[in-house]
């Protein structure tokens, strides 16, 4: 019989955003490496850091022993920040040797590497199916129980239809895809348009130039992706156009935030301070502007954001540098 059980790994605003919504209809176990902050968890009943006054479901148990978790095989989602998912993979890897599926719905690049984490999960789980859960979410709104559209994608579409009859719900709607590497670029990628967004956004260059930078911006990701082996299509849907106007006209984005502090004057690292959470963009950046410059992409709103993070560019500078290009074509994807 198959376990039903759902282990959500990462207690971060967006793993404990799932975990409350999964638990709603199904048993799930979140797991945090912090035995103090699972004991707060436990006493508060909610996470008050991330997501204050949304109450656990009763179906919801915490978790700090992965080797203790593990020992019921359920199904595993991981939801932690990018910088930390290989090194995870590798701890369930040891924990778990026959490991079937492993399934995940963090965004970003590995660092450094600038690997897909689908490459990093292959590497530490080569046995297993894989499957990436992404598209236009903000945690808070996912813990209300807002309406909601995300796409699961998966080596293995009977793996991905398995995982999304468990999570949809009567206000969460799931869509199928075999584009694993498709979906993993558009959920990562627009981190870094978020950014240049909010930069834009914050000098006071109004709703015209934001309409530009997103719809530019999806024309970078798109190359991007196809280069890696994505499909053009995945890059219109959820994962991609959906997730893209998300992050970038929304201020729940801290990938918006952190443009928009950074159009004010204040340094990354003090934007990153006051946001008190990750900010992927910041690291994925990085990430796209050395694959696009390897791939010979041309990703001009990706390298003026990277320059505005890591050379002290001005942001009034990026955009001049960038509105000062030469005309050229259109490219549009179809």
């Amino acid at each position: 019989m198959v376990n039903e059980r759902i282990w959500v790994l990462g207690a971060g605003s967006w793993g404990t955003a799932l975990a409350i919504d999964l638990a709603r209809h199904r048993p799930v176990s979140l797991w945090s490496h912090s035995r103090e902050e699972v004991d707060i968890l436990r006493r508060d009943h909610e996470n008050r850091q991330y997501l204050p006054g949304i109450p656990f479901p009763e179906a919801l148990t915490l978790e700090d022993d992965l080797g203790r978790l593990l020992e019921d095989c359920g199904e595993v989602l991981i939801a932690v920040p990018s910088h930390a998912f290989a090194g995870l993979c590798a701890r369930i890897a040891e924990l778990v040797p026959g490991l079937s599926s492993l399934s995940w719905a963090t965004k970003g690049f590995e660092p450094e590497s600038g690997k897909l984490l689908s490459e990093m999960a292959a590497h530490h789980v080569p046995q297993a199916t894989l499957s990436v859960l992404s598209g236009p979410t903000f945690a808070r709104e996912v813990a209300q129980g807002l309406p909601t559209a995300i796409t699961v994608a998966s080596t293995d579409l009977a793996h991905a239809r398995r995982l999304a009859d468990w999570v949809r719900s009567d206000h969460f709607r799931v869509y199928t895809s075999d584009d694993l590497v498709g979906v993993q670029v558009g959920g990562a990628a627009k981190n870094v348009m978020a950014i240049a967004a909010g930069i834009s956004d914050g000098l006071g260059f109004g709703a015209n130039a934001r309409a530009a930078l997103i719809t530019r911006g999806l024309s970078e990701i798109t190359r991007l992706g196809l280069a890696l082996g994505g499909r053009a299509e995945t890059f219109m849907g959820l994962a991609g156009l959906g997730d893209l106007v998300l992050t970038c006209t929304d201020d729940q984005s801290r990938n918006r935030r952190l443009g928009l502090a950074l159009a004010t004057g204040q340094s990354v690292d003090q934007a990153r301070v006051a946001i008190g959470q990750e900010v992927e963009g910041v690291g994925t950046a990085r990430e796209v502007y050395r694959k696009a410059q390897a791939l010979g992409i041309d990703m001009p709103i990706t390298e003026q954001t990277w320059r505005v993070l890591y050379q002290g560019l001005s942001p009034r500078e990026a955009v001049h540098n960038l509105l000062s290009r030469q005309p050229r074509a259109e490219e549009v994807f179809l």
